[in-house]
């Protein structure tokens, strides 16, 4: 008998950052997090808060090994994939022009429930290799862009000129 998937539940830190976005880009964004940890359970995610919210997947914690991530925009969300333009692409939902990078865009519910989008987070996964994937650790490591606080500059000190 298979195990059940186990379950993890999203970090509050995910939860409050969400919060200034549309409850359906939320939603829509916790959806697609609970079907990439389906995929792949022991993947880590690193939850970036910056001009958007990112939650990458990967197994090391390192950035370059990280195989797809999410971002949420006004909008929609996106399912993007680091090495998406060499990701094989037979649904032709790939977007985007860069040399590596390539994303699909989710505006609703039934968007999430197309039967490719599982293959895309597979062959991603695949591309990590197996071995990565052994290793995945299933943490959770929250990244925001905070001021520092307690650092002060000191005013530069302009020396007189004689004239």
């Amino acid at each position: 008998m298979p195990s059940p998937i186990k379950r993890r539940p999203p970090d509050p830190h995910l939860l409050g950052f969400l919060t200034a976005y549309d409850r359906t880009i939320a939603d829509l964004a916790l959806s697609l997090r609970e079907i990439i940890l389906e995929e792949a359970p022991n993947a880590s995610e690193s939850i970036y808060q910056v001009y958007t919210v990112a939650i990458w997947f990967g197994f090391s914690g390192k950035m370059k090994d990280m195989f797809c991530y999410i971002t949420t925009h006004a909008g929609h969300i996106n399912l993007g994939f680091p090495q998406g333009a060499i990701l094989p692409d037979p649904n032709r939902v790939l977007e985007g022009e860069g040399k590596a990078m390539r994303h699909i865009k989710f505006r609703s519910m039934s968007d999430l429930e197309r039967p490719f989008v599982r293959r895309y987070i597979q062959a991603a996964m695949g591309q990590a290799g197996a071995v990565a994937a052994a290793r995945g650790t299933g943490k959770t490591v929250i990244k925001t862009t905070v001021a520092k606080k307690g650092v002060s500059k000191r005013p530069v000190k302009r020396r007189r000129t004689k004239s």
